[in-house]
């Protein structure tokens, strides 16, 4: 491997190594480029035949992102964030091709979607955290997302207010298995 491919691949690991969730968030703006460069990074993951079964929603209204905090369990630091995305599964656009297993691969599309958005908004400097942790049908309604979509994760995104340390993570000797014939 030639030192510049080195380096790529350095940098692209020091990213996946070293993200941290972020729940502060500073009062500054994100701009606009950078935002649709994170949500291209978060079309360009990988999908079930290509189909890109994933919408994203973006918030930048105050009140709004108030009420989506107050659907996620008052988890008020995703109004603090300048914009909040929402990223979603959209059945049909994976089921059409795949019936009813469609439904996993929309679901898996859509969370590989939500790493990439994580990994985009670190490399530009921007904090964000996957927020899980919701009321699916009161962030549905706020949002007016279609029956045939499903909120997957709230991601509040922002110039980073704090710096915490990298949580602990397994040992990948306890996480490996081999399969035993």
């Amino acid at each position: 491997m030639n030192s510049e491919m080195n380096s790529d691949l350095r940098k692209c690991l020091d990213v996946i190594f070293n993200r941290v969730s972020i729940r502060r968030f500073q009062n500054k703006p994100i701009p606009e480029e950078d935002l649709l460069e994170i949500l291209r990074a978060g079309n360009a993951a990988p999908s079930a035949g290509n189909l890109q079964a994933r919408d994203f929603i973006i918030v930048k209204d105050q009140k709004m992102k108030e009420r989506i905090a107050k659907a996620a369990l008052n988890q008020m630091f995703i109004a603090e964030a300048p914009v909040v995305v929402v990223v979603c599964a959209n059945y049909p656009r994976s089921m059409r091709v795949y019936g009813e297993r469609g439904k996993l691969y929309a679901e898996q599309d859509a969370t590989a979607a939500i790493e990439n958005i994580l990994l985009a908004a670190c490399t530009l400097g921007l904090g964000c955290v996957w927020v899980g942790a919701f009321h699916e049908g009161e962030v549905s309604r706020l949002l007016r997302i279609p029956e045939y979509a499903r909120p997957m994760a709230i991601i509040p995104i922002g110039y980073p207010a704090e710096s915490p340390e990298r949580r602990r993570r397994y040992p990948i000797e306890e996480l490996l298995h081999f399969e035993r014939w």
